[in-house]
């Protein structure tokens, strides 16, 4: 009786040992199936819309928009920030009081500067001043408008056309047929067509004549933005072939021109009444062309149209009170170099 009883007390074991691993294979082949990433029941009940922060929820598309999560990213963005500890008040207003100040510096607009440059015919180191040019105005901060004036040559016109596209600058490029014997004709007649081009189109903005042979102070970019109607500077002449510089300009006090004065590096003064003006010293608003009753002017002149770079001199010449002087300051500092070439060498522009 007693070795019955022993084994079935074994068989009993074995049976409960049986069923038991038979319920832990069937919980763990069915678990297997299981998402891995589900949510808990209880993950609802972790938090509750009183405990975010404005800060914790994802910025809208726009103020008038509702931002819904739509796609898994934008759900597991939504857990993330709802996980996410609340910010005290002091931490949330540092980075709106510093998104505001960065907002209203990037809005504020600059003027557009519109730069036009006469390319001689007979210039046989135009392309390589061209070049110069541009790497200038690309250090500028935009808006900037890059206005080349050139005769049609089909030599030049895939070089040119190549080269300006490159710069990666907002120009534009204007091309001539017309034969000259003056170069001073040529030039007064490349600087009518881009002129023109202005009044046409009604570019809005600071007009200022870039002969290739000069040499910027960046600054000198940003002080012509300021121009409300005429603005002049002085400007420093250096020649190749001699050891003497010139500076040509304004005498202000503060930016008010009170006359002119050419003063030698050996601080003699030559001083004229009315010394006629470089075309590269002076800038101008351009509304003068097309709205020239907004500045005071009559509204048609005699051969205004055909000569627009004489009518422009005209207006900067007669009345020194309507001239800003730049720098605001006196007028002092130099921003504009003007270098000569020796005559047998390159025409002076």
């Amino acid at each position: 009786m007693g070795s019955l009883e022993r084994s079935k007390k074994k068989t009993q074991v074995w049976k409960k040992a049986v069923i038991h691993f038979s319920l832990c294979f069937v919980m763990g082949f069915f678990t297997g199936f299981a998402p891995a990433g589900k949510a808990s029941l209880f993950s609802n009940f972790e938090t509750t819309p009183s405990t975010i922060s404005k800060s914790q929820i994802p910025p809208h598309p726009s103020e008038n928009s509702t931002y819904t999560p739509n796609s898994l990213a934008d759900k597991a963005l939504v857990n993330s920030q709802v996980q996410a500890p609340s910010p005290s008040k002091s931490q949330e207003a540092e980075p709106e009081n510093r998104s505001l100040s960065e907002t209203e510096e990037e809005v504020t607009p600059k003027g557009l500067v519109i730069v036009v440059t006469p390319v001689m015919t007979k210039d046989r180191y135009k392309n390589v001043l061209l070049r110069r040019m541009a790497n200038t105005l690309r250090l500028v901060p935009p808006p900037l408008l890059w206005i080349v004036v050139e005769k049609h040559s089909e030599a030049d016109v895939n070089s040119s056309s190549t080269m300006l596209r490159k710069t990666g600058l907002m120009y534009r490029r204007i091309v001539f047929k017309e034969n000259f014997t003056s170069l001073e004709a040529e030039l007064d007649h490349q600087r009518n067509l881009a002129l023109r081009h202005i009044e046409h189109h009604k570019l809005s903005g600071i007009v200022h004549f870039a002969g290739l042979n000069n040499i910027y102070d960046l600054d000198f970019f940003d002080e012509i933005r300021d121009i409300e109607v005429f603005g002049t500077w002085p400007m420093a002449l250096l020649s190749a072939n001699r050891k003497r510089v010139i500076v040509e300009g304004p005498v202000c006090e503060s930016s008010q021109v009170l006359g002119w004065h050419l003063r030698k590096i050996n601080n003699e003064t030559e001083t004229e009444t009315k010394p006629p003006v470089h075309i590269s010293s002076f800038a101008f608003n351009s509304s003068i062309l097309w709205d020239p009753e907004r500045w005071g002017r009559p509204s048609s002149v005699e051969g205004t149209k055909q000569d627009s770079i004489k009518y422009v001199k005209q207006v900067v010449l007669e009345d020194d009170t309507k001239l800003k002087g730049l720098p605001a300051q006196d007028c002092s500092k130099v921003m504009l170099w003007r270098l000569n070439f020796p005559t047998r060498t390159r025409f002076s522009t």
